[in-house]
């Protein structure tokens, strides 16, 4: 009598020795019933397919397979481990001068929609740029870094005292570390208004959870509020796969100088974008809502399907944008503060300019064919030379409103209630 050991195909444990009588085909079923498989091949050691049973000897280690291809227990085990190497390798940061060295799985694991995990959850896909000793460059605080780094090891958060905590939450919202940010913005409200103030946690570990019973210290070290240079913003946007989006919610981009740029479908939600220069910029279908605009030169921009809902762009330049989809998806700007912009020569047709306020505003020679305004604040606004057929004025306040040289006549029905 022969006797065999048989593993499942691949591994090498929890094997079954079992005795060869009969047929090839007795052999599987025997195979089926004591590894819980619908056995259909039998290969030996070296991945030969056994289809006769006097080929077996006695004491053959044999792998049943299910149909599919011989797999070796080593190539299993190399197939692991390259996996589980794939995430475990070491990688080095230089951080804004100072290093860092941690593993990939610890920057993907704990936050994988965070900006640190789509730069490195794939070897080169974002064309990370290196020092001259392989470290990845991010012109960043390295202080304001060192707490990320440790709450994406282990879950908890540790601020060495003189740390602003202020500095930590804007570097949470750069990388994209939503948890931690609501976290800590949630500590800096309950525990005083985070006025400048920085926690006093030396050599401590907390969990968030816990942070808001931690007593403030009284010091009012500077606020780290700088401005996102163009410089910053051009890394990522090159970084940045053209299908990703790149999340720019509440950041500070004031005064920057952002002209002739693709910033298409980028959420700016909430950006302070103040005396921002824009000109000839892309904002096909950016988002826009409640950001602040006032001051900002936007001249010969393309803001197709461009969403300004709330957003403040008092005294800002708009000549010659472009507002008009040939696609048919509309601009949003339902109620925008536009008081004094400019937006001379604009194509503006089935723009939403709903409740939005436009007083002392000029619009000449602008395309507003289709476009909703009512209840608009259109007080003493210039509209000579405007393009208004079809355009919805209704309950829209037209006092003072010059309309000069139309280029089709405004019909009461347009503007009366």
């Amino acid at each position: 009598m022969r006797r065999v050991t048989l593993f499942v195909n691949g591994t090498s444990k929890n094997g079954k020795v079992v005795a060869v009588y009969g047929t090839l085909s007795d052999l599987l079923s025997v195979a089926s019933n004591k590894l819980g498989i619908k056995a259909s091949s039998l290969y030996n050691g070296k991945g030969g397919l056994i289809d006769d049973i006097a080929l077996i000897r006695d004491d053959d280690v044999l792998y049943v397979s299910e149909g599919d291809p011989f797999i070796g227990p080593q190539d299993e085990a190399k197939v692991r481990s390259d996996l589980h190497g794939a995430q475990t390798d070491w990688l080095t940061l230089n951080i804004g001068g100072r290093l860092f060295t941690t593993t990939r799985s610890t920057l993907v694991s704990k936050e994988p929609e965070s900006m640190l995990a789509h730069m490195f959850r794939e070897k080169d896909v974002w064309g990370n740029k290196q020092d001259e000793h392989g470290a990845y460059l991010i012109d960043r605080s390295p202080e304001y870094f060192e707490p990320i780094l440790n709450y994406l090891r282990h879950g908890q958060l540790i601020i060495n005292e003189g740390i602003n905590i202020r500095g930590v939450l804007e570097e949470a919202r750069f990388f994209g570390i939503e948890q931690l940010a609501e976290q800590l913005e949630a500590a800096i409200k309950v525990t005083g208004r985070g006025e400048g103030k920085y926690l006093a946690c030396i050599n401590v570990m907390l969990p968030l959870n816990e942070l808001c019973s931690f007593s403030l210290q009284n010091s009012q070290p500077p606020e780290d509020h700088s401005p996102i240079s163009r410089k910053e913003l051009v890394r990522f946007l090159l970084a940045t796969p053209t299908k990703s989006e790149l999340r720019c919610q509440g950041l500070n981009f004031s005064g920057a100088d952002l002209s002739r740029l693709d910033l298409r479908y980028i959420n700016f939600k909430m950006a302070n974008l103040s005396r921002c220069n824009l000109t000839h910029a892309n904002l096909c279908c950016s988002n826009l809502e409640r950001a602040d605009l006032s001051g900002a030169n936007l001249d010969g921009a393309n803001l197709q399907g461009v969403k300004m809902l709330c957003s403040n762009a008092e005294g800002a330049s708009l000549k010659g944008c472009n507002f008009e989809d040939p696609s048919g998806l509309k601009a949003n700007l339902e109620g925008a503060n536009l008081k004094g912009v400019d937006m001379e020569g604009s194509q503006m047709t089935g723009i939403n300019l709903r409740v939005a306020t436009l007083k002392n505003a000029k619009l000449k020679n602008c395309n507003l064919r289709g476009a909703t305004l009512a209840g608009t604040d259109l007080e003493n606004c210039d509209l000579s030379g405007c393009d208004l057929q079809e355009a919805n004025l209704r309950g829209s306040n037209v006092k003072g409103a010059i309309f000069e040289e139309m280029l089709t006549p405004l019909h009461m029905s347009q503007s009366v209630r």
